[in-house]
């Protein structure tokens, strides 16, 4: 046998072992215990529409994004203004994209058009004298800043969704941005899609706030909340009984921290009550922040935020160092769990509203897939018939060809990491007919060649060098439109396109090099001078 036939069906048999490697976890669980630490593990991962899960179609409420970006821009105004000294009168958030502020003094107008200039290059001032000595500005966010900030509000959402969703364990999800608000949100193979709905919704704005102890509750409830407080609730709940009551708490609005400096959270359990609680540490920032609140405040309490909801509101005994504090609140295990979760992944800049929610049964994608195989075995099947009716013993080696074909799309799902899904299905049913066709092209032109009267050696050479050309030109234009439809569709296109790309590479493989180390061998090594086609 030559070297170079040799070669050939060594790299053939290579390609056919790593198939089946890379197929093996997916036909089979039973693995042995070093497979995974030598050999791939990944299976060929099902769409949404054939293991089931869950459809969200979610909307980042953008504009709370820009009124938020304004109250801080107000809190770090009314820094700038005591730095420099500026009495003002009012300064507040205004309508959707303003800020208000009136000065005590005229000849403080300069100075503090100066500052909105250099330190806030995204608003126009514009001021208005009033009929005492007072000046009233009104700080306008340009459009393209509003719009920038919507923008970014949009893509943090996307990222923190992901964060949450990987960390859920949720395998192979399509997160994707629909427009300029939107978040398309499919999650296969869920198995609780409420929790998965109360994860990915939850904003998990973290504050800490002192608790204002000066005035009282009973009043503030009355309608009389004294100025810079504000009043919040904590929701206690009775496991037993599954009651729940709702514990005002009268609050002082300014935060003194956030969940921003947050680098972890982790589920702990309590050793003395045996009740799980979330232990978070800070950054260094955070943490000397942390202590410098504790050491200013002992004796006082400082309330833990969370949407809008107290966690508690502990006493502080000292002054708190190393970064570390404790969320408390009787959760379960669960709770407990998804709290950390959306503590790591950090806060949504923005609140979400969910638009569309569909679940997919697991029973709908069992028949999706039963149809596709059924399908695909009697595609396969007529064309396999088809080869050997026409084409005799070269039918054969073309349905060898096919078989070798499957089994590389399925490999090559799995070494990709792809998602198989209905569209998909119907790709791999469109290949079948295709890997096919490469072979009836060089069938005909060996045909052409026996009509001249060549020797069988000459015809198959001649076939396979004529026929090539034509089979690139149709393989390669399908594969560009393959790849474009990859780049630029949705789901179920990109669906499709993956398993078109693997199978059109696979069907040249397999038509132009495994058919022709066959024929070579019959007609080239063992010189056989009939050709059965």
């Amino acid at each position: 046998m030559s070297k170079s036939l040799m070669w050939r069906i060594a790299i053939v048999g290579c390609v056919v072992f790593l198939g089946f490697v890379y197929l093996t976890p997916t036909l089979t669980s039973e693995l042995p215990p070093w497979w995974s630490s030598v050999l791939p593990k990944e299976k060929i991962r099902l769409g949404l529409d054939l293991q089931g899960g869950m459809h969200l179609v979610l909307e980042v409420q953008t504009m709370k994004a820009v009124e938020s970006h304004l109250e801080r821009v107000v809190e770090e105004l009314k820094l700038d203004l005591r730095k420099n000294k500026i009495r003002y009168l009012d300064l507040k958030r205004g309508g959707g994209d303003q800020v208000l502020m009136t000065l005590m003094r005229s000849e403080d107008k300069d100075r503090f058009q100066d500052i909105v200039s250099s330190n806030y290059p995204d608003f126009e001032a514009e001021a208005s004298l009033s009929g005492t000595d007072r000046v009233t500005f009104v700080l306008r966010l340009y459009p393209k800043a509003a719009d920038r900030i919507k923008k970014m509000a949009t893509e943090q959402a996307l990222e923190t969704i992901r964060n949450r969703i990987d960390q859920f364990g949720v395998s192979e999800p399509d997160i994707r941005p629909q427009g300029d608000d939107r978040l398309l949100v499919q999650l296969p193979g869920i198995k609780d899609p409420k929790r998965a709905v109360e994860l990915i919704g939850r904003t998990a704005l973290l504050e800490f706030k002192l608790v204002d102890e000066e005035h009282s509750v009973d009043e503030a409830l009355k309608g009389n909340v004294p100025p810079g407080s504000e009043i919040l609730y904590k929701v206690s709940r009775d496991p037993k009984a599954g009651s729940r009551a709702k514990i005002p708490f009268l609050l002082k609005k300014r935060v003194l921290l956030t969940g921003e400096y947050l680098t972890d959270a982790r589920v702990q359990i309590d050793s003395r009550y045996n009740e799980p609680y979330v232990s978070i540490s800070f950054d260094a920032r955070g943490a000397r922040l942390f202590e410098q609140i504790t050491g200013q405040n002992i004796k006082k309490r400082l309330a833990i935020v969370l949407d809008d909801k107290v966690n508690s509101a502990p006493v502080i005994q000292d002054r708190i160092s190393g970064g570390r504090a404790q969320i408390t609140g009787r959760f379960s295990m669960e709770e407990a769990r998804d709290l950390a979760i959306v503590l790591r992944a950090g806060a949504l800049p923005a609140p979400v509203k969910i638009l569309e929610e569909r679940t997919v049964g697991p029973s709908l994608g069992k028949d999706s897939i039963d149809k596709g195989v059924k399908s695909m075995l009697i595609g396969g099947l007529l064309v396999v018939a088809f080869m050997v009716i026409y084409y005799g013993l070269s039918g054969l080696v073309a349905d060898l060809a096919l078989a070798l074909n499957i089994l590389f799309i399925s490999a090559g799902l799995a070494f990709f990491g792809a998602t198989l899904t209905l569209p998909g299905i119907a790709g791999i049913i469109l290949t079948i007919g295709m890997a096919v066709d490469a072979n009836v092209l060089i069938f005909e032109r060996i045909r052409e060649e026996l009509r001249l009267g060549k020797p069988a050696r000459a015809s198959v050479e001649g076939g396979y060098a004529k026929a090539l050309v034509t089979i690139l030109d149709a393989n390669v234009t399908t594969l560009i439109v393959a790849l474009v439809l990859f780049q630029f569709g949705t789901g179920p296109v990109r669906g499709f396109a993956v398993t078109l790309c693997i199978g059109i590479l696979a069907s040249l493989f397999t038509a132009i090099f495994v058919t022709r180390i066959v024929f070579d061998y019959f007609y080239v090594q063992r010189r056989m001078k009939k050709l059965y086609i």
